[in-house]
């Protein structure tokens, strides 16, 4: 099962270390990782159901697209990390 992973900062609303949660893409294991962190989808996700802007996830290391990244398939050995965005100058 891929696993997700928020940085300390948000440990109130997810994980803050390695825990495993089943899904197909991240879209699913999201929706079951709310299901012990109730607080988790309001975070990343708007009204809308699209990730919010001032959310970044990291699968593998790697930044992915806010727009697409909830649609994405994962592998069972997947690192879905939730990081609160940085902006500005």
């Amino acid at each position: 099962m891929p696993f997700i992973v928020c940085t300390q900062h948000l440990r109130e609303v997810g994980p803050s270390h390695k825990e495993l949660f089943s899904g197909r893409t991240v879209r699913e294991v999201l929706h079951n990782a709310a299901e012990r962190y109730p607080r988790l989808s309001g975070y990343v996700l708007d009204d809308q159901g699209s990730v919010r802007k001032h959310v970044a996830i990291f699968i593998n290391g790697e930044l992915q697209d806010r727009r697409t990244v909830l649609d994405r398939a994962v592998e069972e050995s997947e690192e879905i990390y939730i990081l609160q965005a940085l902006s500005g100058g």
